[in-house]
């Protein structure tokens, strides 16, 4: 059976009363064994508690509660010094520590206003300290939004290319994912003007792979490089690329939030050539070389070539709207060729003549059978069908 009292008040009254009665000082050992157990058996206390509150009915008389005083330092700050160290701070901006010090220095020392007498002595270690207490907070709380992260690479607007070939429009393709092994990345870029298509592949988009396979490409187009567009993609927007570009003094632009439309060429050509000539299957990483051979010697040159594509033709509605009418259809070659000036263009050791002659090496459908068969072998060294 356990017994236990309901305050240390009674408690301690109760045991007071016990030890009056039976005469607890007068008792021999044996007798005093006998109280001390039952006064433990009764309150529920432990023995060593018991002990003490004999010890003191034995030197005072009296089993007392003892009021707790916890210790404290002097409050050497009083609210109306907090609510002044918030007005100052709200005034002047939260300065730094040290900064806010000498201003209550001047403001007592200089000034003469007695309000800031204590505050004037004050330690930049105690502003701080200050500064976080719930009664500075309430009288000076700023709120501001969060912010976006500013990436100050590339310009967040649209090419201008003015008619002038060299302005890039470039995208990733990823071939899927199994078992949790990446598949092969397809590096795509788009010239706006003459839709000049250049492709390759990457095991990886990292820097240490991207760079080399960016290099490569901007060396196929026949013409001067001048603008490199792509969306927010950490693999295009980071300071390696930022700095080949640089390099190669060539402007670089992103895309803008809300302009769905901003990257639309590239991702047209993304299925329209990539995802129609390799599928949306897995294709392992490791195969990136061989698909880069067949698009520098295959893909790529049939594109250009001997792939028409529709031609966009601005039409300029009521309101401000822009409508496309595609009528014509023309190969990259072709409209390359109507560049106004497109000596001026072409990359030094390229000429027209050259590229009239590779265009005519093969004719249109010869050229398509030839990528067909070549990338039939590609698919079949990489163990892949054809669907």
């Amino acid at each position: 059976m356990e017994f236990a009292a309901r305050g240390r008040t009674e408690v301690y009254g109760w045991v007071q009363r016990v030890l009056v009665r039976y005469e607890y000082a007068k008792l021999g050992k044996v007798d005093k064994g006998v109280v001390r157990r039952y006064v433990e058996k009764m309150t529920g206390l432990s023995r060593a508690q018991v002990t003490r509150l004999i010890s003191a009915y034995t030197a005072t008389g009296r089993v007392r509660v003892t009021d707790y005083k916890r210790h404290r330092f002097a409050a050497r700050y009083t609210k109306a010094d907090v609510d002044l160290l918030a007005y100052v701070d709200k005034a002047h901006g939260n300065l730094s520590g040290p900064a806010t010090r000498r201003i209550l220095e001047r403001e007592y020392e200089v000034h003469g206003i007695a309000a800031y007498e204590r505050l004037a002595r004050i330690s930049s270690a105690q502003i701080y300290r200050l500064r976080g207490t719930a009664a500075y907070r309430k009288r000076n709380a700023t709120y501001e939004p969060t912010r976006p992260t500013v990436v100050a690479i590339g310009e967040r607007r649209r090419p201008e290319p003015d008619g002038r070939p060299g302005f890039l429009r470039i995208d990733t393709v990823h071939q899927g994912d199994f078992e949790g092994m990446k598949g092969v990345y397809h590096i795509n870029a788009v010239d706006e003007v003459t839709q000049w298509q250049v492709m390759a592949a990457t095991p990886k988009i990292s820097e240490l792979w991207l760079i080399p396979v960016l290099e490569a490409i901007i060396e196929q187009f026949p013409f001067r490089i001048r603008g490199f567009h792509s969306d927010n993609g950490s693999e295009f927007i980071n300071r390696d690329v930022s700095r080949l570009l640089g390099k190669l003094l060539i402007e670089q632009t992103k895309s803008r939030s809300r302009h769905s439309n901003d990257n639309g060429l590239v991702e047209a050509k993304n299925g329209a050539v990539i995802r129609k000539h390799l599928g949306y299957g897995y294709i392992d990483a490791q195969h990136a070389e061989q698909i880069t051979g067949f698009y520098t010697e295959h893909l790529n040159p049939y594109v250009n070539f001997h792939r028409p594509c529709a031609v966009p033709e601005l039409r300029h509605l009521d309101k401000g709207k822009i409508k496309r009418v595609y009528r014509r259809w023309a190969t990259p070659y072709e409209l390359l060729r109507e560049v106004a000036k497109l000596k001026d263009y072409l990359r030094p050791g390229i000429t027209a003549a050259q590229l009239k002659t590779q265009a005519a090496v093969q004719s249109d459908t010869e050229a398509a059978l030839a990528m067909q068969q070549a990338k039939r072998e590609l698919f079949r060294r990489i163990g892949r069908k054809i669907a």
